[in-house]
């Protein structure tokens, strides 16, 4: 089970990723909740595939999605 989360979960992040900076270019405040549920999926990947150089990537982006959740105040 491990390996398979390893294996497909970027897939899927990839996608997330796409989907919400195409949410923030279009000026979408619920794009940053996405970043936020990626970031948890990254810090499971991250955790699962002993990658831990991602690790203070994902911490800061955890920073800056809330930070800019709760800063936009647009739709």
């Amino acid at each position: 089970m491990k390996e398979e989360i390893i294996k497909h979960l970027p897939y899927i992040l990839s996608g997330i990723t796409i989907y919400q900076m195409l949410l923030a270019g279009n000026k979408k405040r619920r794009a940053w909740l996405y970043g936020l549920v990626n970031q948890f999926l990254w810090l499971i990947w991250i955790i699962l595939s002993s990658t831990w150089g991602l690790l203070p990537m994902n911490i800061a982006l955890w920073i800056v999605y809330g930070r800019n959740y709760l800063k936009w105040k647009i739709n």
